[in-house]
């Protein structure tokens, strides 16, 4: 019997349980957690020994040799609590068991559910749109006037993406992505390869070289005790030449396949779009008014998603609330009744369904390691590992340390935060400036997000049928372009 690459659900079980049995396998320790009580103004510090208050002040910050500014604590920057350098501590084992392997990602989907929830009205708001019949109109359209510069529609939307992960870390918006872009790509010649390409990696890039990415640089510079804009040319560096590295990647790859069907990765794997394929006639009828007015609803959408979340604080709650908003006004415009609105809804939320399991069960993961309390014990040996090196062999070093740290903790804020208080430490040690020690930090675990199953990756793959194998014979060329990109840009930070 062929094997066949399971699927995205089992590959990310097979993950939980990976990590159930390392919890068996590592020792349990834990560093002491600092916070900020804003309501009675003091520090608190969680250990294994018990809760202790402490005066929220410089002297207390110095005395436990946390770099970070009192005024990052007390006007917010940092709203969740730090690791204490020096404080781990092995503690008594809490290895995971079968049980804990089936109820973490069920305790995975309810940790998410504001992003569950966020990706079954996008479907639903997807499904009452394709009824109106104004895609296929618009993607013909588009693709008459891109014809033969198809490649130009990679170049734009991979840089805005990129964009859009640099400034304000657009990761889970993305998903909502799909449904519009892949019809498109797929209209123009490419295979499905090319969308998810140039909307995951767009995404991941940017989030790579996060410049004023609050969710990743400013968490890690304020955990570090330095000033996000320390460090900025090296991240702009990054994002310039690693986006253009990878739109030529991508660029690359579509023009062989648009030429030669059969060398594309998904030849002969009978993968197809789960979304309507627009076929073009050689001409297009002129656009309704009825089918302007939906597409200027449609893209004004997503517009405004953006600003809300860049400009005005949204996060998924209000996206959600504008995706259900549209969904209704769209259906005005389409003057449906109630119930065909409602079938149309329900059945566009269905086709995600299984984006969102797959959303809680990566989840599940982090729940794992945590209940298992092997978390810090992977940061505790990981600074072991790099403590005592030179610079040029620190830095290349902590970068493979932050890579496959991004694999067991996949939030980059929950990252920073644990890691930078005890990494930023060792810089004064070692000679290494702090800001290249927070750009090792963006570079690791940006790379790591191109292909960690406990990420977006597997949710962005299952948008297109994609297995992740194929995804990682696609990507593990570029992987290595840029790891080595991001290993130069460290040694030119270290020098100058």
């Amino acid at each position: 019997m062929k094997f066949r690459f399971p699927t995205p659900y089992t590959v990310l079980m097979g993950v939980i349980v990976f990590a159930a049995i390392a919890t068996w396998v590592l020792p349990a320790g834990n560093y002491s957690s600092l916070e900020y009580n804003a309501t009675k103004d003091v520090f608190e510090i969680s250990s294994e020994n018990g809760n202790e208050t402490l005066p929220a002040t410089e002297a207390t910050l110095d005395e436990l040799n946390i770099t970070i500014s009192l005024e990052t604590f007390t006007n917010g920057d940092i709203n969740r609590a730090v690791s204490v350098p020096g404080t781990y501590r092995q503690v008594e084992a809490n290895p995971q068991g079968i049980i804990a392997v089936f109820m973490a990602p069920i305790k995975g989907m309810y940790a998410v559910i504001d992003i569950v929830l966020l990706v079954l009205i996008i479907g639903g708001f997807i499904g009452v749109f394709n009824n109106s019949g104004a895609l296929d109109q618009g993607v013909a359209a588009l693709s008459q006037k891109l014809r033969g510069r198809e490649s130009l529609l990679i170049v734009l939307v991979t840089s805005l993406i990129a964009i859009g992960g640099t400034t304000f870390g657009l990761a889970e918006e993305t998903l909502a992505f799909y449904p519009i872009l892949v019809p498109v790509f797929l209209a123009a010649g490419y295979d499905l390869l090319v969308p998810v390409a140039v909307i995951y990696i767009g995404s991941s890039m940017g989030s790579l070289a996060s410049t004023v990415n609050p969710f990743a640089t400013i968490i890690a510079s304020d955990a570090a005790g330095i000033n996000w804009t320390v460090g900025l040319s090296s991240r702009l560096a990054m994002l310039i030449l690693g986006t253009f590295i990878c739109i030529t990647y991508i660029v690359r790859y579509g023009q062989k396949v648009k030429a030669d069907p059969t060398k594309s990765l998904l030849h002969g794997l009978d993968v197809r779009s789960p979304f309507k394929h627009i076929h073009l006639d050689k001409k297009t009828e002129p656009l309704s008014l009825k089918t302007i007015l939906l597409l200027l609803l449609f893209g004004s959408t997503f517009l405004v998603m953006i600003a809300g979340v860049a400009l005005w604080g949204w996060w998924l709650e209000e996206m959600t609330v504008l995706f259900l908003i549209a969904s209704i006004l769209m259906g005005f415009l389409q003057q449906t009744g109630e119930q065909a609105f409602m079938k149309e809804f329900i059945n566009g939320a269905k086709d995600l369904l299984g984006v969102c399991f797959i959303i809680g069960i990566a989840r599940g993961v982090t729940i794992i390691m945590n209940d298992g309390k092997i978390s810090d014990t992977i940061l505790f040996e990981s600074v072991q590992m790099v403590e005592g090196m030179s610079g040029f062999a620190f830095l290349p070093a902590l970068f493979v340390v932050f890579f496959v740290m991004g694999f067991f903790i996949s939030s980059s804020s929950g990252l920073a935060v644990v890691s930078m208080p005890i990494m930023s430490s060792l810089s004064q040690i070692i000679g290494v400036p702090t800001e290249e020690i927070v750009n090792a930090y963006q570079f690791g675990f940006g790379i790591m997000l191109f292909i960690t199953p406990a990420g977006l990756v597997l949710p962005s793959l299952a948008m297109v049928n994609v297995n992740y194998n194929t995804w990682l014979r696609f990507i593990w060329p570029l992987l290595l372009i840029l790891a080595v990109l991001s290993i130069l840009i460290l040694w030119v930070g270290l020098l100058y």
